[in-house]
């Protein structure tokens, strides 16, 4: 069974330079947990942090309730998968496997039984006395997380374990990796700079920018409610404009900016005056049929890049602004050609106003 793991107040500093600095997250127990930012954000340094390879600067982290101050990785209850796997050349895949029980010293008779039973919950039938090298990657991730889950951890680490993979077997392995967090009901920590990695997989997400943790949600929330502009701009695609708030309306507030001024949510009740920027997802512009609907705007269009079950249409407005609106390629879209002027519309609810600047992805 998985345990919670709390971190309070954790900092990592390195001389003057902070690789995390001030997280604050309770993962609960049986959770999929995903960090998800950029490359040098210090969600690894976090995971290193859990795992007891670092201590933080500042802080405390506890597992199950207990703190981890000194206390090894050896002596936590934890495992963890590496990007490149580590895993044993030589050594058959039975004997990776196992490998972590002969060291803590465990009878071959109950080692070769704990073998069985993680060969048949990671699907590697009839490979147990197959050299590593004669398997496939996705076969390879197989046996490092059930070598990883051999020492009954409460808690399983993962490093960007599907990176070196292809897309077809990186989106198979997702599924897998979600069905057997669930099935073994191990608190899972996954790092991950993909995205789709971490809203398809994940129970709750922590975005990460330049060692701070921006928010901590459900996917769902990550996506349609993002706290901040590094947030917005990070996760997914996004149509970004900036502008001046000239009029609040309760919850919404009108931006004036070189394209129009537009409705949109308010969720940091910014005030009147203040300078600020709208985030609108591709797939919330539509075509505008309605005259008098809201948020209306005059586009040339720019490039239709078609892509199976949606098109990509790139748009520029009268003003020089570059929109992308995201068609379902259902039939009840008309045909848009390169060139042409149309005119698209986005509503106000679909449309998020958040304070300017941070948007950097760097």
């Amino acid at each position: 069974m998985g345990q919670d793991v709390e971190i309070s107040g954790v900092s990592m500093r390195f001389n003057e330079v902070y690789a995390v600095r001030d997280i604050n997250v309770h993962i609960q127990a049986g959770e999929f947990f995903s960090f998800l930012g950029p490359s040098g954000c210090g969600k690894t340094t976090l995971l290193r942090l859990v795992s007891g390879f670092m201590d933080p600067s500042e802080g405390q982290i506890k597992i199950g309730g207990k703190d981890m101050c000194k206390i090894g990785s050896n002596n936590r209850p934890t495992a963890m998968i590496f990007q490149n796997l580590a895993l044993f050349p030589l050594m058959t895949v039975g004997e990776n496997i196992g490998f972590g029980l002969e060291v803590r010293h465990v009878a071959k008779a109950k080692r070769e039984k704990k073998v069985e039973e993680l060969i048949e919950l990671v699907d590697l039938y009839g490979t147990s006395d197959r050299m590593v090298s004669e398997l496939s990657g996705g076969q390879m991730q197989r046996v490092a997380i059930a070598r990883a889950l051999a020492v009954n951890p409460a808690v399983l680490l993962l490093d960007e374990p599907l990176s070196a993979l292809d897309l077809r077997l990186r989106n198979h392995m997702r599924a897998e990796l979600r069905n057997i967090q669930r099935r073994t009901d191990v608190t899972f920590i996954y790092i991950t700079h993909d995205q789709t990695e971490a809203l398809t997989m994940s129970d709750r997400v922590g975005v990460m920018s330049i060692g701070k943790l921006e928010q901590v949600a459900k996917p769902d929330i990550i996506y349609n409610t993002p706290k901040t502009a590094f947030v917005a701009s990070f996760v997914g695609e996004s149509n970004i404009v900036d502008g001046d708030i000239i009029r609040i309306d309760g919850d919404h507030a009108l931006l004036k900016t070189a394209c129009g001024s537009f409705f949109c949510k308010n969720p940091q009740h910014m005030e009147t005056g203040e300078t600020a920027t709208i985030f609108i997802r591709p797939e919330t512009v539509f075509l505008a049929t309605d005259s008098h609907a809201e948020n209306r705007l005059t586009c040339r269009t720019k490039t239709i890049s078609f892509e199976g079950a949606y098109a990509v249409v790139t748009l520029e407005t009268e003003q020089g602004q570059i929109f992308t609106m995201r068609l379902n390629n259902d039939g009840s879209v008309p045909r848009i050609e390169e060139g042409e002027n149309i005119k698209v519309r986005f509503n106000r609810e679909n449309a998020f106003l958040l304070k300017d600047g941070g948007t950097s992805i760097a």
